[in-house]
């Protein structure tokens, strides 16, 4: 069993970044729907704690830490409170929404692969159980919005793959005994940059082929 790979200290700090981005890529996408100051914070909420709460049930870390820390469940307020007064200042939301999800995307599937780790998962599920929770969260808002998930549509930039990248790397790196709160850094930096280049260079997954004849 795998236990205390970095401290909890380090894995809330990780745990609170994703979910104030994700946060903001949440509401910021209910001002683009034009939602009222509710569907904002709802968005915002689920965004960022839908995808941790899947893993912490997986894994059976129950209750899932969103109802046990009150810092987990306030910072998406935080941030769509920020959102609903700063959005006005946004000339192009959309360019926020994907930017701050990819932050959230990239931190997420560190964390999530961290703490799947320590409860003492095998390598491979903590980078199944990382991308769970860096793409959960975004599949719920999109679903809520009313839009077809990133993670879904055949036209979208690759979204799980930089997720697997990040998370597959953080258990590479704990196999070996190289995992750090700097080598993490660097895997969510590596999740982060893969999917803002593929939306700056539209990398997409592949087709099958003929499959638009069935």
């Amino acid at each position: 069993m795998v236990t205390a790979i970095l401290n909890p200290q380090v894995q809330e700090v990780l745990d609170l970044i994703g979910i104030f981005a994700f946060a903001l890529s949440g509401a910021l996408l209910a001002v683009r729907k034009r939602f009222d100051a509710v569907g904002i914070v709802v968005l915002a909420e689920v965004t960022a704690l839908g995808g941790g709460m899947f893993r912490d049930l997986m894994i059976g870390a129950v209750p899932p830490v969103a109802f046990t820390s009150l810092s987990y469940f306030t910072t998406p307020l935080v941030a769509a409170v920020a959102v609903f007064f700063w959005h006005p200042r946004l000339t192009r939301i959309r360019r926020f929404v994907l930017f701050f999800d990819a932050i959230g995307l990239g931190v997420f599937c560190v964390a999530g692969s961290i703490k799947a780790l320590n409860f003492g998962m095998h390598p491979l599920a903590a980078v199944a159980l990382g991308a769970a929770t860096a793409i959960g969260g975004g599949a719920i808002r999109d679903v809520l919005a009313g839009e077809v998930p990133a993670l879904l549509h055949p036209e979208s930039e690759i979204y799980a793959v930089p997720a697997l990248l990040g998370s597959g790397l953080v258990s590479l790196l704990a196999v070996t005994g190289w995992l750090t709160p700097v080598t993490s850094a660097f895997a969510a930096l590596l999740a982060v940059v893969v999917r803002l280049l593929a939306l700056r260079y539209g990398w997409r997954a592949p087709l099958a082929r003929g499959g638009s004849s069935l």
